[in-house]
């Protein structure tokens, strides 16, 4: 046996048995079908997952739906849902390396990548638990003898499906919101990246939270994902994943009971970057790592560098000295930085879009190359593309790699018309000292968020309370912050007529 071989089961062996758990217990899966999800740094076969069966969601919606109208979490006081979230979140915090390290085996998420992690997982949490008794209802205004209530109720059941890209934290993103409004919700993580689900779901259960109230149904999207999007006792589906997949879970919601839809989907987002006197070092760094981090798999990475003329080369060459200190290797090593690509699938298609570039006629600066191919993962070098076509496949469509694109502009007008030339409308980013460009450009994108950072320094902004709706092909509904949270309930008016 190779010593990566035996490294690979080493790290294997503590991932546990992938079943649905269902009614606050781990059962078999009714098919017979599985899956062999691989490290995605060695190329190793973990353990077994099951490929799921429609039989599967209906045990898990059905506990739910029994949850749900036995009231004991949909009917449950405010105050006691907050603390058995409040609860959750602190066994979440104090699982966080085991969490972490799920993930860095399943999907190769740096363990030292705090963005998105476990921790910030437990820190949503508490954020949702806090904000149970602030989705407020209204009293309507209304004539003499009659009193207008308009309350915000649960939804009922809630299905979530997730990817694979921030395993624990894109789970709690779906879960700890339908849980905080009184939903009950059938989670279905990604089949590359599902220990998390489980661990998320088994504390929960620690916490207080009912039996039935929170259940994992492993499986492929095309079975398990379609068939609680198209479930007729299901009343709300919560997606993230790619825009193909979010346009068919609409489909199916129109096509079975209307159910409501929330789907976060991809992106193509762009960093403006203007001649006016910023430092280009703190800039370039920041693109760097923002492309970088894990691996470029980030909805919201600014994969198109749409610069200034005057200052294009300098930008460029920043760029790429920031990329050639990346650290990869093994993801849970705590000194790496940069992992691999989630699977063999993902890999292949970065490699087909670097190959597009190339005959699309953009010239490649940096990298674009497979590294550490002897570890048998699936790693690449950040790629940088200067002389870019607009209208090219890397400037207009999401690779979900680490490939940048790079185009320049003359004047806000044309970096407007740039920035908007692609069919999403997720995230932007916009490095300008003058605060009248920052308003001038954030106001023409039609996007979730555009951050303006004047100063290019970091800062913790809103934290959780940042809510956003995103356009065009990135998908429908309002996510995050109280806002997000009240996109898990329906608004019901009561009018009393007391003479």
């Amino acid at each position: 046996m190779k010593a990566g071989d035996a490294g690979a089961k080493r790290q294997a062996a503590w991932l546990s048995p992938v079943r649905p758990f269902v009614d606050g217990q781990a059962v078999p899966s009714s098919g017979e079908l599985v899956l062999r999800p691989v490290n995605p740094s060695t190329g190793a076969a973990l353990r077994t997952v099951p490929a799921g069966v429609a039989a599967d969601a209906d045990l898990a919606v059905a506990s739910a739906r029994r949850t749900v109208d036995g009231g004991a979490w949909s009917r449950a006081a405010p105050g006691e849902r907050k603390a058995v979230l409040d609860r959750w979140a602190q066994l979440i915090a104090g699982d966080s390396a085991a969490l972490d390290a799920a993930d860095a085996v399943e999907m190769g998420k740096p363990v030292r990548l705090a963005a998105f992690n476990a921790r910030a997982a437990a820190g949503l949490v508490r954020f949702n638990a806090e904000a149970v008794d602030k989705c407020f209802g209204a009293v309507l205004p209304s004539d003499h003898p009659s009193t207008v209530v308009q309350m915000r109720m649960p939804r009922g059941v809630v299905a979530a499906i997730t990817p694979w890209n921030f395993p624990t934290y894109n789970a709690v993103l779906k879960v700890a919101p339908a849980l905080a409004a009184g939903n009950c919700v059938v989670l279905k993580p990604s089949e590359l990246a599902s220990e998390s689900a489980f661990r998320l779901a088994k504390l929960a259960l620690e916490a207080g939270l009912p039996p039935g109230a929170f259940n994992v149904v492993p499986g492929r999207g095309e079975t398990v994902g379609r068939a609680l999007a198209e479930h007729m006792d299901v009343d709300m589906v919560t997606f993230t994943g790619s825009s193909k997949v979010g346009k068919l879970m609409l489909q199916a919601a129109g096509a079975s009971n209307m159910k409501a839809v929330l789907t976060e989907c991809g992106g193509k987002s762009p960093h403006i970057v203007f001649d006016d006197g910023l430092d280009l070092d703190l800039v370039a760094a920041n693109i760097a790592a923002t492309l970088s981090a894990n691996t470029g798999q980030i909805c919201s990475v600014g994969s198109r560098l749409l610069v200034q003329d005057t200052i294009e080369e300098v930008l460029t060459h920043k760029i790429v000295a920031c990329l050639q200190a990346i650290r990869p290797g093994d993801p849970l090593d705590p000194e790496t930085t940069y992992g691999p690509l989630a699977s063999q699938a993902q890999l292949d298609r970065v490699m087909r879009y670097l190959d597009a570039a190339d005959q699309d006629g953009a010239d490649l600066v940096h990298g674009g190359e497979r590294i550490l191919e002897d570890a048998g993962g699936y790693f690449v070098q950040p790629a940088v593309f200067v002389n870019v076509p607009p209208d090219s496949r890397i400037a207009r469509e999401e690779i979900f790699g680490p490939v940048l694109a790079v185009l320049s502009f003359k004047d806000a007008d044309e970096a407007i018309r740039l920035a908007k030339d692609t069919p999403y409308g997720l995230a932007a980013y916009v490095w300008t000292s003058r605060m009248d460009v920052g308003f001038q450009v954030s106001k023409a994108l039609q996007t979730a968020i555009t951050v303006v950072n004047g100063q290019a320094q970091g800062t913790l902004g809103a934290g959780f309370g940042y809510s956003g709706e995103p356009a065009g092909l990135s998908g429908r509904g309002v996510e995050g912050g109280v806002a997000g949270l009240e996109s898990y309930t329906r608004r019901q008016t009561v009018w009393f007529n007391h003479g």
